[in-house]
């Protein structure tokens, strides 16, 4: 697959695929139930954002899982890099994942690692050096799953984005 036709991974239960704009209001549904689930506290300036799929799509390649029955299960926001609009932590030659979310209900099927790999992989084979992405301290499954994907803390990129609200740092060096 070339890095402009992104991929179509396919497991037994799902697909991952590009977003369609059709696609954009249970991405959002999903991605706020999912934060929300989570019991992030959630200003209304990043709900808002969560929810904005179109602003996202426009300027980072969208990716989503799709159930055989056509269901939406969850979407990951792929960051090209650190001079792309929604870079937060990436540094030259890095990726980032942003926004990753799996429908509470579609949890636990493997559907975030699937969404993970696709990322790790548009990455590769765009020649980056590695990806970062940031997870609350509280979010214990997600650091599970990016710790067993060789991802590693790099706590010199944590964030402070309020007061005692904190955002952990993780790569993978590819």
């Amino acid at each position: 697959m070339s890095p402009d036709k992104p991929e179509a991974l396919a497991t037994a239960a799902f697909t991952i695929r590009p977003i369609l704009p059709s696609d954009y209001p249970a991405i959002a549904r999903i991605t706020l139930d999912a934060y929300e689930g989570n019991r992030d506290h959630l200003d209304d300036g990043y709900r808002n954002e969560l929810q904005d799929v179109a602003a996202r799509a426009g300027a980072c390649p969208l990716l989503v899982a799709v159930g055989r029955d056509g269901t939406l299960l969850g979407g990951v926001t792929y960051v090209p890099g650190p001079d792309n609009p929604m870079s937060e932590l990436e540094k030259d030659g890095e990726a980032g994942i942003r926004m990753l979310a799996v429908d509470p209900a579609a949890q636990g099927l493997g559907v975030g690692r699937a969404l993970t790999l696709a990322c790790l992989e548009r990455a590769r084979r765009e020649g980056r050096s590695g990806v970062a992405l940031y997870t609350r301290p509280a979010n214990v499954p997600s650091q599970r799953l990016y710790e067993s994907l060789g991802f590693v803390r790099d706590p010199e990129r944590d964030w402070q984005y309020a007061r005692g609200r904190w955002l952990w740092a993780f790569r993978l060096r590819f």
